[in-house]
């Protein structure tokens, strides 16, 4: 289903403009719709972004397992799903390699590196190449082996211009999607931080 359509950035700004509730909770099928999007947007410029991707839309899919099973109404919101998951105990959970909060984290770890890319594009100040691998090394870079980071900054210098990923995000001429990145940007920001502290304050940001 990730790689469904075309990408479209106001359908990614709109998944996270849905996803914090008035009382801060993050709503997860919002956060997933989101997140497939921004597969989609990884996906349209080809098998350089595939590393990241391809596990991406293993992850969507294991929490639509969750969110869509018997206990679904335990994975309504990111909270609902840390109370569930943790109540059996925070050895049972780190045992899980299919838990919903591991998950999440591998997803937040990325989230955190197409925010920083996405940043990066709006301000436009250097080459996509330099924006793309300063994100990574301030991101992802710290959770992958050597092997990886390396391919990955290989990788990364064969990136399309920021013309070219302007025209990706499907929205009309280049002002009106670095206008829309300015607005979706925040969002995405907001979801990170209140999933960051949420993990931080119960000893998940380093689940195995």
């Amino acid at each position: 289903a990730a790689a469904a359509g075309a990408f479209s950035l106001r359908e990614v700004l709109e998944a996270f403009q849905r996803c914090v509730t008035e009382q801060r909770e993050v709503l997860l099928e919002p956060y997933l719709s989101g997140w497939r999007g921004l597969i989609r947007f990884l996906q349209s410029l080809g098998t350089v972004f595939s590393f990241i991707s391809k596990d991406a839309v293993a992850k969507v899919s294991l929490l639509e397992g969750h969110c869509g099973g018997r206990q679904g109404q335990q994975y309504v919101s990111l909270q609902s799903m840390v109370r569930h998951e943790l109540a059996a105990g925070p050895a049972a959970l780190r045992a899980r390699s299919d838990s919903g909060c591991r998950t999440v984290l591998r997803l937040h770890r990325a989230l955190r590196w197409l925010q920083l890319f996405l940043e990066g594009l709006r301000s436009g100040d250097s080459r996509t190449s330099v924006v793309c691998t300063d994100a990574y090394n301030a991101s992802l870079a710290a959770y992958h082996p050597w092997v990886v980071r390396k391919a990955a900054t290989v990788a990364f210098c064969a990136l399309p211009s920021r013309d070219a990923f302007l025209e990706i995000m499907n929205v009309g001429p280049r002002e009106e999607a670095v206008a829309m990145l300015g607005e979706a940007i925040p969002y995405i920001g907001d979801v990170y931080s209140i999933t960051q502290e949420l993990f931080a304050q119960h000893k998940l940001l380093d689940l195995p």
